[in-house]
């Protein structure tokens, strides 16, 4: 038998880490850690729904913030 170990911290398989809050406005934000992509969102429920969806649905890579954050939209 031979057994495969994966490393876990592959950038192969590392899902993006998307992070949830409010902005100052009161507005939910999902925003990659990155800033490769986000959103504004109605409320909480859409913004992880956003955020399991842009990630390859691993919850695990969601972060819920309590400060504010902001959607940066990079300039081209």
């Amino acid at each position: 038998m031979v057994i495969q170990v994966l490393d876990s911290h592959s950038s192969d398989f590392a899902s993006p880490i998307v992070f949830v809050g409010r902005d100052r406005a009161g507005n939910w934000v999902a925003r990659e850690q990155r800033g490769a992509f986000g959103g504004l969102f109605i409320n909480r429920a859409e913004a992880l729904k956003y955020a399991l969806f842009k990630n390859g649905r691993h919850p695990e890579s969601i972060i819920e913030v309590t400060r504010e954050i902001e959607l940066d939209i990079p300039s081209p």
